[in-house]
């Protein structure tokens, strides 16, 4: 027992192409939880933040840390895009399709009851448009704490979360990664899984071919991923908090048939910890 409760909870991030195309993924989840699986979905939308944006005028720009993880600047009128898209948009398009599916679900961003916190990042260097800046303005954050008793109680009425940033911050909302989300809600849940769905089949070998799908990645306790590009890095060192807390860790394709069944059955990238 976890929290009180069985550590059967799985938890799903999509984002994405695949947050516009979730009928392969909702299908699959309405399967599931019609069976009587305790399931929560996290999501981004990056390419609906970047649309939105453009529609607005509002510069979508990125930032490269010391870590060499990518990660979008959210300067304030930023922030309002992240908040339109996610809650705005691509939270009611998951919705939708899980309620036609059948499913009781209900969206919610880590603002609501205050489910997710996070603090301030401090000034740090980063590049941002190739140059190297010392960044003072940006709206993201780090996670500080997940309501995991709400959540599962959630669960216990039946119900399936539909959960993205922003986080609620002391000076007000803050975004988060959505992998990170995704792992730390996992890792706050004691959950038995974590999926990380994507328009890839898994962490590849070799970028450009798109058959060379890792059966098993390793990650080091410490440093940098082993692979950072195609937004890899950041699923891995999302995954580094989910493995910590002896959540499994899988990486697969989100536009498959039952692309969940399938990523519980070994498709895809096994994530570990190196001994």
């Amino acid at each position: 027992m976890l929290n009180g409760h069985l550590a059967s909870t799985v938890v799903v991030k999509c984002g994405g192409v695949v947050s516009e195309l979730p009928e392969p993924l909702c299908a699959d989840l309405a399967d599931r939880h019609r069976k009587g699986e305790r399931l929560l979905l996290v999501h981004g939308g990056a390419s609906d933040i970047d649309r939105i944006g453009g529609q607005l005028g509002v510069r979508q720009r990125r930032l490269i840390g010391p870590g060499g993880v990518s990660g979008r600047y959210t300067d304030p009128e930023t922030m309002a895009v992240v908040t339109m898209a996610l809650a705005g948009v691509v939270k009611p398009r998951l919705v939708e399709a899980l309620v036609r599916h059948g499913v009781p679900a209900i969206g919610l961003t880590g603002l609501d009851a205050g489910l997710v916190t996070a603090v301030t990042k401090k000034p740090f260097r980063a590049r941002l448009d190739d140059r190297s800046a010392i960044i003072r303005d940006d709206r993201s954050g780090r996670i500080t704490a997940v309501n995991s008793t709400a959540l599962h109680r959630l669960l216990d009425a039946g119900f399936l979360p539909v959960l993205s940033p922003p986080a609620f911050g002391a000076d007000g909302a803050l975004n988060v990664d959505a992998d990170r989300l995704a792992a730390a809600v996992a890792a706050a849940m004691g959950a038995q899984e974590l999926v990380l769905l994507s328009d890839v089949p898994g962490v590849l070998e070799n970028l450009a071919d798109r058959e060379s799908v890792l059966a098993r990645c390793s990650i080091p306790a410490d440093g940098r991923p082993p692979v950072s590009g195609g937004g890899m890095g950041a699923k891995l060192t999302a995954a580094h908090t989910a493995l910590v807390a002896g959540v499994r860790v899988r990486i697969f394709s989100g536009l498959v048939p039952a692309p969940l069944s399938k990523a519980l059955a070994g498709h895809g990238t096994e994530v570990v910890l190196e001994p």
